[in-house]
């Protein structure tokens, strides 16, 4: 892989400039349609830098550690995004969490997880992984996933999709302790659930600690471009979906399709290179750090400034959420795969996708 190299090349650090060049300008009052078009084609490309940058330093740091470094990246500037939108425009963002949070976990455990396992097991044939870390991972979603989005719809104390106070805090202080004990098993007490199947497989030599520290540096410069950029053009997003007379929570599934992409060009690469483990580790931790995190820091939020939060789901939601965990179950509980689960699981993301804009 590219990523085992000594030298970055000159792309990996370019575009990341370059985007930053690009929101330099936009702070400078630069706008327009030109502006917007110039901006999605170099967050498209930094998002390729970024994926690169991530490839180094999960072949320096090894499994698990190199996708929790992207997962984790990737969800703290995800949720500074979107208590930054809450912050500019607390009463029309109310529900902007529970819809962004919701669409993160379908891109990832159907869009994302279905494509590792429909190019994957078309190349080749068959692919393994380790029981034990993805039953982990699912326990974990399926635990959070209820507890912070389909709870707010049956409570009692407040009526509607909302949570009370002391009830937001208690689901702020849930999601946290259940992520930070699924890291902690993750990385220390069982780390060996989350390491390939296949011992065998070989590597190539890591690349030295500068060039993997400098990545790191480039990594979190990009995606920071990545998320601020997305946060320039949600706007024109907003105004073309408004003009498509497409549901508001369009604008969900778009910014978490942005600030995803970098894990999901990782994972796909993964899956095609025969990395399955590699793949599952970046998705399932990824929807796993969406809501561990996100739900925290908008719960503290929306207390700090009073705005109270749409966190429950829709019936029609609730319905798909419901599926895909069962799917799930049923996928990872061989700890093999073929090209016909990826066909389910991208239905199922079709499917959500349809609903989404004609509900």
């Amino acid at each position: 892989m590219a990523a085992t190299s000594n030298r970055i090349p000159w792309w990996a650090w370019a575009w990341p400039v370059l985007a930053w060049v690009v929101l330099a300008g936009t702070i400078l009052g630069f706008s327009g349609a030109i502006t917007n078009v110039i901006a999605a084609a170099i967050l498209i490309a930094t998002v390729f830098a970024a994926v690169y940058h991530a490839e180094v330093i999960a072949h320096r740091t090894g499994e698990p550690f190199g996708t929790l470094v992207l997962a984790l990246a990737v969800t703290i500037i995800e949720a500074a995004l979107i208590v930054s939108v809450m912050l500019t425009a607390p009463a029309q963002s109310a529900g902007l969490a529970r819809d962004t949070v919701f669409a993160a976990v379908m891109i990832v455990c159907n869009g994302i997880v279905g494509l590792c396992l429909l190019l994957g097991g078309a190349r080749h044939h068959e692919q393994g992984f380790q029981i034990a870390g993805a039953s982990a991972a699912l326990a974990v979603l399926a635990a959070l996933t209820t507890l912070t989005l389909i709870f707010p719809n049956v409570v009692v104390v407040t009526p509607g999709p909302f949570f009370s106070t002391s009830q937001m805090i208690f689901a702020a202080i849930v999601s946290l302790v259940l992520y930070v004990g699924f890291v902690f098993i993750q990385t220390i007490r069982h780390r060996d659930y989350f390491l390939p199947a296949d011992a065998s497989e070989d590597h190539a030599p890591p690349p030295p600690n500068i060039v993997a520290l400098t990545s790191l540096a480039l990594l979190i410069a990009s995606l920071v471009a990545i998320v601020v950029l997305a946060k320039f053009l949600t706007p024109a997003i907003e105004t073309g979906i408004e003009r498509a007379s497409m549901p508001k929570a369009v604008v969900g599934i778009v910014i978490a399709a942005l600030v995803l992409m970098p894990e999901g060009l990782s994972a796909v690469r993964a899956a095609r290179a025969n990395r399955l483990q590699t793949s599952l580790n970046l998705a399932l931790g990824s929807a796993l750090a969406t809501i561990g995190l996100t739900i925290p820091a908008v719960a503290v939020v929306s207390i700090a400034i009073g705005q109270p939060l749409e966190l429950g789901l829709g019936a029609k939601d609730q319905v798909l959420l419901s599926l895909t965990l069962l799917l799930s179950v049923i996928t990872l509980g061989t700890g093999r795969t073929t090209v016909l689960q990826g066909i389910v699981h991208v239905v199922v993301f079709a499917a959500f996708l349809f609903f989404a804009i004609v509900p």
